[in-house]
């Protein structure tokens, strides 16, 4: 049984028509002949509410009794054995009183919905679950009725109803909404101006955020690429350098000056292991543009400039804004930077902001080596400070300041082994030491000029010496590593915490996983192998990269996940520490395995179970529609076999007629079935090529009567890629389904019209039409709409027309005939390159 379809109208406070619009929409689906029904609607004693009721049938209440007051609630029970088109609800987020058949009523409209009874019902915005502190910091009033974002996100539709808060305090004057006694208190409270316009922008807010997850799947769907510049959208390129927080502030800013703008801060990790960026300086970029109400996004990417473009069109976005290259001049040899790649390879659809900072041309520094305690760049000066500095303060005092004595000079000699020490750690403070008291010996301590030391007192003090530039150099050895460790750890927390997030949201397939432990990682390939027992040989589930290892036994690094499962890397040796992670790696690519073989079950019983319904229609279609036209034409034949009857020339012809006929739909029979039989069993091979719509279409219409369509063609449309013989059959199913349902004497319009690079085919009947719930049904196999006789056909045409249409990457859909009636929209791909041609010939040819 199909769900129910759940509309939902939506308003920012009490009064501004919800309910009246519900009662108007229920009105005319009664008109349009909807079986509609009021489960539960409060009219609240407004005046023009209550009338809005006559004329629709509405379903008695239950009454229940609590603590010696009687209530009414909607009847549940009541409404299921009823069993309406459309059930009108009110109030979704109400609690019903206890003793119910649920606690709230959004639950008793979930079992309306699961019934196949489509929901029109109503909801303010301050009701929803996840806005209750929102609304409570706005109001000061604390909404007790809620109602789950899911259950309201989940809606087919959700109509705004809106009205700004002057029109909305005019109503409330005019007594509209509440008693004249309670009237000057509501105004005064709760429908104040600024409590109106702050749940209105909510309200909208909302719905804009709703509208525009609409707008990603139909994007998704049709596979538009193009950016569509609905709203400014800003995407922040980050580097994990310092400019990240002006760029983010610079991007907020931009958001501001367009109604609606939001801003998603991208880093892009390279695949050069864990500390490719500074996790602190993340950390704090995070927090800043969460604070600036935006996003931040992790992203991994080879080419960091396709990669963030990537991003961009795929959120839609209208602007980006990089930072200006932290490179020196004589660097930009190696390439022109990621802002200029950017910026030439956006397009007219994006516009680049590059913005200066502080950091601009300073040096993006040398490369940070994983196995390092300190950067490069801090060691390379240790060793000048503590090996060239001793030598040059030697030179300094030996030959331009006199003599300040040995204490003193030592103490300047100790200064440069704790600066060596502070700037490169334990072994060039260690060299400084070594060299400072040899030449602390040599030219400073008598006798000078050699290595012996006459005084003991001097060679306790170069002990001393020695020993604190050790001890120092000691500690700033340890505060290193405990650094370096820190951040490691906090770089495998935040991978593990993205990891563990995006598996248990179903986000990450095995192939995408297997590829984010190769660029994590740096290897060059990466293998999923399993077997079925130990003397088995292993086999491989999933693998990314070039050469991809068969056993773990020539894998460069290998990580057991079970018994009989591996994950094997080649590329380099992993040091130890790496390992914990690659533990998590593996026993998540496990879980994702697992996970997609049960899909692959679950998506197989679904097709043996759409094969099981197949056969059986196929039986009963057999069974009957394929019998009625064989036994009139037996009738026939054996009448005209008969030697007992004389039969006239014009009784012959009707009797020949007959079998014509019958053989004609035994053929139109038998080919729907055996087209979505190829359908099913996907051995429908298009072959694609590039033809004019004005020589398939005309020959689509020879299984009509002549003069039941209209051909409006025009010659100037562009070229199509298609298989003619399968848009042919489409066509022509789409024309004899149209003609069938037409009332005598109207004509099937049948049009096309050219719209970016796609060609859109409308046949357009003014036969009954078919409500929105029948629409998609409609194109199921063996599905004939209303009241169609036993003998008109086995209900595959739309089915056989939709599946042709899909092989060749083209859409069918149905839409309402404005003025009443039924249109096919079959949308196909333009031919690549084509252009519309323009002859000299009238524009359209009608037939």
């Amino acid at each position: 049984m199909a769900r129910g379809k759940l509309r939902i109208y939506l308003g920012a406070a009490p009064g501004v028509g919800k309910t009246y619009a519900m009662l108007s929409e229920a009105h005319r689906r009664v008109e349009r002949g909807t079986d509609c029904v009021v489960a539960f609607v409060e009219h609240h004693n407004r005046p023009r509410t209550e009338v809005m009721l006559h004329g629709l049938e509405q379903i008695p209440r239950k009454e229940l009794e609590y603590r010696g007051t009687v209530f009414t609630e909607m009847d549940v029970d009541e409404v299921l054995a009823r069993r309406p088109e459309v059930a009108l609800v009110d109030e979704l987020p109400h609690t019903n009183i206890p003793g119910s058949r649920n606690t709230k009523r959004w639950q008793d409209v979930e079992e309306l919905l699961a019934a196949g009874i489509d929901v029109i019902t109503t909801v303010n915005i301050q009701h929803l679950e996840s806005l209750g502190d929102v609304v409570e910091s706005i109001t000061g009033v604390r909404q007790q009725e809620t109602v789950p974002d899911e259950v309201v996100r989940r809606a087919d539709q959700i109509e705004l109803v809106d009205m700004s808060p002057q029109a909305l305090r005019r109503r409330m004057a005019h007594g509209n909404i509440y008693k004249p006694d309670k009237v000057d208190a509501a105004l005064s409270n709760y429908f104040r101006p600024g409590n109106l316009t702050a749940l209105r922008e909510l309200a909208l807010l909302w719905v804009a955020d709703r509208v525009d997850e609409y707008l990603t799947e139909y994007r998704s769907e049709h596979r538009v690429s193009k950016i569509w510049g609905s709203r400014e959208r800003i995407v922040v390129g980050l580097t994990g350098g310092p400019e990240g927080r002006t760029l983010i502030r610079r991007a907020a800013r931009l958001a501001e000056k367009g109604a609606g703008g939001e801003v998603l801060a991208v880093y892009i990790a390279r695949s050069d292991g864990l500390t490719s960026a500074s996790p602190k300086e993340l950390a704090v970029q995070r927090t800043l543009v969460e604070d600036l109400g935006g996003t931040f996004h992790h992203v991994i990417g080879e080419d960091i400039p396709t990669a963030l473009l990537d991003f961009a069109r795929g959120v839609n976005a209208t602007q980006i804004v990089l930072g200006v290259s932290r490179r020196k001049g004589w660097q930009y040899v190696f390439g022109p930077g990621v802002g200029a790649t950017v910026a030439r390879e956006s397009g007219p659809d994006l516009d680049v902001h590059l913005i200066t900072h502080d950091e601009a041309g300073k040096g993006r520094g040398l490369p940070v080596a994983r196995s390092a305690r300190l950067g490069r760049s801090r060691v390379i000066w240790g060793w000048l400070v503590g090996v060239g500095g001793p030598a040059l303060l030697t030179l300094l005092l030996t030959s331009v300041t006199p003599s300040v004595g040995l204490a003193n000079d030592m103490l300047l000699f100790l200064t440069l082994t704790v600066a060596a020490a502070l700037l490169g750690g334990l072994h060039p403070a260690l060299a400084s030491a070594v060299v400072g008291s040899l030449l602390l010996n040599w030219f400073f301590t008598p006798p000078v000029h050699t290595l012996t030391i006459a005084d003991p007192k001097n060679i306790v003090a170069i002990a001393i010496f020695v020993g604190v530039a050790v001890s120092v150099a000691s500690v700033v050895d340890l505060a290193a590593r405990r650094t370096h460790q820190a951040a490691r750890l906090r770089a495998e927390s935040e991978i593990l915490s993205v990891l563990a997030g995006s598996v248990l949201r179903g986000e990450t397939s095995l192939e995408a996983l297997l590829e984010r432990v190769r660029e994590t990682f740096g290897m060059e390939s990466v293998a999923l192998l399993e077997r079925d027992s130990d003397v088995d040989p292993w086999t491989c589930a999933g693998s990314v990269g070039p050469r991809p290892c068969q056993s773990p036994e020539n894998a460069d690094v290998d990580m057991p996940v079970g018994d009989h499962m591996a994950l094997a890397l080649s590329g380099r040796v992993l040091p130890a520490e790496d390992r914990r992670v690659l533990a998590a790696f593996a026993a998540q690519a496990a879980v994702v395995l697992d996970r997609q073989r049960l899909q692959s079950q679950a998506d197989q019983s679904r097709a043996l179970a759409e094969g099981n319904r197949i056969r059986t229609a196929l039986l009963a279609a057999v069974s009957h529609d394929l019998r009625t036209p064989l036994a009139g034409i037996k009738a026939a034949v054996s009448s005209l076999r008969s030697e007992d009857v004389a039969w006239s020339e014009e009784d012959q012809a009707e009797l020949l007629e007959g079998i014509e006929e019958g053989a004609d739909r035994l053929d139109n029979l038998v080919g729907n079935l055996l087209d979505m039989s190829r359908l099913q069993t996907g051995t429908v091979t298009p072959l694609i090529r590039e033809i004019d719509l004005d020589e398939v279409v005309p020959m689509a219409l020879g299984g009509v009567p002549e003069d039941s369509v209209e051909l409006d063609i025009p010659e100037t449309l562009p070229m199509v890629a298609v298989d003619p013989g399968l848009l042919e059959r489409s066509v022509a199913n789409l024309v004899e389904n149209a003609v069938k349902y037409s009332p005598a004497g109207e004509r099937v319009l049948v049009s096309a019209s050219a719209m970016a690079d796609r060609v859109e085919v409308r046949v357009v009947d003014r036969g009954p039409g078919v409500p929105d719930a029948g629409k998609d049904r409609i194109f199921e196999p063996f599905q004939r709409y209303g009241d169609a006789p036993r003998g008109a056909g086995v209900g595959l045409g739309l089915a056989v027309a939709r599946g042709f249409a899909e092989a060749m990457r083209g859409t069918l859909t149905a839409e309402d005939t404005p003025g009443g009636g039924l249109t096919m929209v079959l949308t196909l791909p333009a031919a690549p390159g084509a252009h519309p041609i323009r002859p000299d010939l009238p524009a359209t040819a009608t037939s």
